[in-house]
């Protein structure tokens, strides 16, 4: 059974993700908070598996409250809730943390797609889609903003990284899914996996849509 907090301030969206997910056999609501303040204190207490994290939400917004889930240490991940127009939002969501994020008004077996995925370790973003999001943003940064990036062979969070390991975390930060990795550079699927859960464990990233951020960050891809 996988346990879901819904964060979010509109109570009829709240009744609406309650409804949707209480009617799957393996998912289960334990609580929901209406502002970010609530939802650290309730994933704190409850320990749900998924919190549900809406962005604009009075008081506390929702990647402070992802930024404190997160920092907390607990098994708890966390599912952004975003619209196309507040990019910028989404991807500070993902560097507080969270484990991916949905547009809102994704198809119902979208959103419970993506909360067993999270709830098992993965990226609930399409690669390409994360790609796009992050090259939008990247083109939209004021002018001098943001931290310098290194030459990728010398960004230490690189050192550790075989030559293949750091060509297959240049294509994840390219979009390319295992599938498609496996077949343009000749490799098992499984070899894949195993090489991208090293890249992770060796980086330190918490899940796929991290490495897409560190592939950015490094200089290993740039914005389209």
């Amino acid at each position: 059974m996988t346990t879901v907090l819904i964060a979010d301030d509109q109570p009829l969206q709240r009744f609406g993700f309650r409804m949707l997910l209480e009617s799957q056999d393996d998912l289960t609501v334990l609580g929901e908070a209406s502002n970010g303040g609530e939802a650290v204190r309730m994933a704190a207490e409850l320990h749900p598996d998924v919190v549900l994290m809406d962005i604009r939400m009075p008081g506390m917004d929702g990647i402070e409250a992802t930024r404190r889930v997160v920092a907390s240490g607990d098994r708890t991940r966390v599912l952004i809730l975003t619209t196309f127009d507040l990019d910028e939002y989404a991807h500070a969501g993902l560097r507080a943390g969270a484990s991916g994020f949905l547009i809102k008004d994704a198809q119902p077996e979208e959103l419970l797609s993506g909360i067993r995925s999270v709830a098992t370790g993965d990226a609930v973003v399409a690669p390409s889609l994360t790609r796009r999001l992050l090259d939008a943003y990247v083109h939209h940064l004021p002018s001098g903003s943001g931290t310098a990036v290194l030459a990728p062979e010398v960004d230490p969070r690189l050192s550790s990284l075989t030559e293949r390991e750091r060509e297959i975390l240049t294509v994840i930060g390219q979009g390319w899914t295992n599938t498609e990795i496996a077949a343009r550079l000749h490799l098992a699927e499984s070899t894949v996996k195993t090489h991208v859960g090293r890249i992770l464990a060796k980086t330190g990233s918490r899940d796929r849509i991290q490495a897409v951020i560190l592939a950015y960050d490094t200089g290993l891809v740039k914005p389209s």
